[in-house]
């Protein structure tokens, strides 16, 4: 576990949450929000009832993202998670257990009201990606959002909504998160209000255009109780581990690659370069493909686990581009399948170019092509590891790519964000251990091999 030591922006998340029992907290992913509403609550905890708490995810968020928090830091180890998903059996079985925490996906909200019917236990709230529930109508919108709605005011005392992008459509958006918070006091009483004084309708009669002091006026009237996150830095990347849990077929496939490589491993003189290459079946196997015949020339998808997490980064960067580093062809296959509208990082000039004029959104790059001299600060400042590999040089190489020293070169004064989806439990988390190191192949692997005799 790490001792927590928090940035000065988190310490203005814990503070604002503790000071408003309904708020919106909006920073971007890998700043640390889920860290800093644990403590707060933990805090609130000695003087005030706040648990039990709910927090509604996406269920990778939910079922990993907050109970690894807790196991991260020392000082919220004592708190008690259950994660309320699966089968029916699961869920109610999560819900009865005695815990402070209990983590959801927004897909069983409407489960959740009719198994608690009028017993409504929850003090406290949080809504983590608040986008969830931007459909929010007072007579329509989404039956999630409208079950949450049923109770949001009436028995629950504190609300916290968190988001990296509270308004990835426009302005229209905030009206049905805010609900959740004020009760339209700031926004309207209704949505149709709402759209009166800060939109035009467009010529069709249904689209809504925003007035030109519409954003303006949204955001002074939200400012009290929605905290927008400054004072990243800017000088050294801001990193961030994104994990995802291997399904239970790909999770027993995996182990049986692992022990194969380990016993390989064994019976010979361990070398650098050939531990490494021993690895590299579990590394894609961690991304989510198993290769196969006799020359491991073909491949077929064991899970999408990655292409999950990526796809919540996409999401969270609310149109700013974003650049993914990939390592093998079936990654590649992989994201352009599920990605078809991104581009792939080529020989030809125009892609260099084109992604420095802000007009490719998702651009695919592999680390080697990614070289020196290569500038790509101007298109973006999010980069996400998709796979991860061994090679320092070239993980450095392409941080660089659009790292802080290019982007003020580029007269940018932006954070620059690095995220890492890893696999729990594989090869995966042994890279990441080289990368913050700068170990050996050699020592991490033999002290992976030491603690598997364990």
């Amino acid at each position: 576990m790490t001792a927590f030591k928090p940035h000065d922006y988190q310490h203005d998340i814990i503070d604002f949450i503790q000071k408003n029992k309904r708020c919106g907290v909006w920073a971007a992913m890998g700043t640390g929000k889920t860290v800093s509403t644990l403590t707060a609550l933990d805090h609130l905890s000695q003087v005030e009832d706040v648990f039990p708490a709910l927090v509604l995810a996406p269920l990778r968020v939910a079922k990993s993202t907050w109970p690894d928090e807790r196991d991260e830091w020392d000082h919220l180890s004592h708190l008690k998670i259950s994660v309320i998903t699966g089968t029916v059996a699961e869920r109610k079985a999560a819900l009865a257990a005695k815990a402070d925490i209990y983590t959801m996906n927004y897909d069983n909200l409407v489960w959740l009201l009719e198994t608690l019917g009028d017993e409504w236990p929850f003090k406290t709230v949080v809504a983590d990606e608040f986008t969830r529930l931007k459909s929010f109508r007072l007579t329509q919108g989404s039956k999630r959002a409208r079950a949450l709605g049923r109770v949001a005011h009436t028995k629950v005392d504190r609300f916290i909504g968190l988001t990296g992008t509270p308004s990835p459509n426009g302005p229209k958006d905030l009206w049905g998160q805010t609900w959740f918070l004020d009760k339209g006091e700031r926004l309207g009483r209704s949505f149709s209000a709402f759209e009166d004084r800060w939109f035009a309708r467009g010529y069709d009669g249904h689209s809504l255009k925003p007035l030109s002091f519409a954003q303006a006026e949204i955001e002074k009237r939200l400012q009290d109780i929605c905290l927008t996150v400054h004072g990243l830095p800017v000088d050294e990347p801001v990193y961030n581990t994104i994990s995802v849990i291997l399904p239970p077929a790909a999770r027993k496939l995996y182990r049986e690659m692992e022990k194969e490589m380990f016993t390989t491993i064994e019976g010979e003189a361990i070398e650098a370069l050939n531990a490494a290459a021993r690895t590299m079946k579990c590394l894609q196997l961690a991304n989510g493909a198993a290769y196969f015949g006799e020359d491991s020339s073909e491949w077929k998808e064991v899970h999408d686990e990655k292409i999950r997490a990526l796809e919540s980064i996409v999401e969270e960067a609310n149109g700013a581009s974003v650049l993914v580093a990939y390592h093998f062809k079936s990654d590649l296959a992989r994201l352009q399948k599920a990605f078809p509208k991104a581009r792939v990082l080529d020989a030809n000039p125009a892609t260099i170019k084109d992604w420095n004029a802000g007009k490719i959104p998702l651009l695919f790059a592999h680390p080697a092509s990614a070289g020196h001299g290569l500038n790509l600060a101007r298109g973006g400042n999010i980069l996400a590891f998709f796979s991860l590999n061994w090679n320092l040089e070239e993980h450095m190489q392409i941080i660089e790519r659009l790292g802080p020293m290019r982007q003020k070169q580029a007269g940018l004064n932006r954070p620059v964000f690095v995220h890492y989806i890893s696999a729990k439990g594989t090869v995966d988390e042994m890279v990441l251990e080289r990368l913050a190191t700068k170990k050996t192949v050699q020592e991490i692997i033999l002290a992976a091999m030491e603690r598997r005799k364990d």
